[in-house]
């Protein structure tokens, strides 16, 4: 088992959720820190319909006496089940664990989420960092960072089972939509949008749908944690900006699985699209795990100079430029050059497929496995 950088210490005397994606691994590290608590499966039939049927159960299959930890997985299958949980914090002085993939799906539902009384934490995939001496660029972009597609001898066939499980289980049986095969087309539409700003009315026709299906269709993915969209940036912006936001899967593997491939696909644009995502995916872990509260952006403007990726908050200001290439040239970093124009405060950093570390001008030159390995330095985790 992997060493996760998720960090709650032993001390803790509060409930708190854990959110994250299936397959992440939130139950793999639950037991493993918390082996002594008593722990309920929703997806385990005859606990979840036991405890849907009637959630005050929960607190006649807790002794009296007992003053530990209780986990709940996944317990976005049960919203109702949170009162009782509100109910026993309250009465009880009960201590839970509650894992879910979305607490913003559970906000939509207008459910309890206990007022304050539980802390939050997220749950990534893997990084870099967690896998150690076995992170391998090139296996790492082709399969993703989930721990079972990690460990997994045939990687692309759990990750095409995981895509087909999660719309199943977390999308039809949620009822979040009642069109799985116009969703389960909208995916693979949506994955050609990987990295590229959205345009919904496009997508909407090629799904042929409307653009209001398409725009609930992202949410949907926004809710379950499997994909973002990234705003831009604008702060102090002396021109009008692009105001559409990019969009991006939360896992490389889930991404590269989804996108349809063939033989007029050009391997670049795919390669490149999954270098973004698995920066991102990175960079999004250390943001939670060392609570460094960074907003995410990417900045374009009407020349449609772009940078790629653009981190701002209390611990510092950091544009980000990715590139595939092996080679640099003057050009690669027009884009950084002019967007430090018009922030000078910000630090400049370009990571690529080459080998060198080196500085051009204020600009921070890295090869990109190196970068993924030196980011949470960069970001100030420590």
């Amino acid at each position: 088992m992997f060493k996760r950088l998720l960090n709650i210490s032993s001390n803790l005397d509060q409930s708190f959720f854990l959110f994250g994606p299936r397959g992440v691994g939130k139950t793999s590290w639950i037991k493993e820190k918390y082996q002594d608590a008593i722990y309920f499966d929703l997806l385990n039939s005859d606990t979840y319909g036991e405890l849907l049927a009637r959630p005050v159960r929960l607190s006649e299959k807790i002794s009296e006496k007992y003053n530990g930890w209780v986990i709940i997985d996944e317990v976005q299958k049960i919203p109702a089940l949170l009162n009782e949980v509100h109910r026993l914090i309250e009465s009880r002085n009960l201590k839970f664990i509650l894992t879910g993939s979305s607490a913003r799906s559970l906000r939509r539902r207008g459910v309890n989420l206990l007022a304050g009384r539980a802390l939050t934490y997220y749950l990534h995939p893997l990084t870099a960092l967690e896998l150690g001496d076995s992170f391998r660029l090139a296996e790492s972009l082709q399969y993703g960072h989930l721990p079972a597609a990690v460990t997994h001898q045939q990687p692309k066939k759990y990750l095409a089972s995981y895509i087909k499980t999660y719309l199943r289980e977390e999308v039809l049986q949620e009822s979040l939509t009642r069109n799985l095969a116009l969703f389960t087309r909208f995916l693979e539409v949506a994955s050609f949008s990987e990295g590229a700003i959205l345009n919904y009315t496009e997508i909407a026709r090629e799904v042929s749908s409307n653009r209001h299906t398409v725009s609930n269709f992202f949410d949907v993915l926004e809710d379950l944690l499997i994909a973002c969209r990234v705003p831009v940036f604008c702060k102090r912006a002396k021109r009008k900006m692009i105001a559409h936001p990019k969009f991006y899967f939360f896992d490389v593997g889930v991404y590269r699985i989804i996108r349809p491939k063939g033989l007029l696909d050009v391997p670049m644009e795919i390669d490149g699209a999954a270098l973004e995502t698995l920066f991102l995916q990175e960079a999004k872990a250390h943001n939670d795990y060392h609570e460094l509260e960074y907003g995410f952006y990417y900045w374009r403007n009407e020349q449609q100079q772009e940078v790629d990726f653009v981190l701002y908050g209390n611990h510092g200001f950091h544009a980000f430029e990715i590139k595939r290439k092996d080679k640099l040239y003057s050009s690669d970093f027009v884009n950084l050059k002019a967007f430090a124009k018009e922030y000078p405060e910000a630090k400049l950093y370009l990571l690529y497929g080459g080998s060198e570390e080196y500085l051009e001008g204020d600009i921070c030159v890295f090869p990109f496995a190196k970068g993924l390995l030196q980011l949470p330095g960069w970001l100030g985790a420590f």
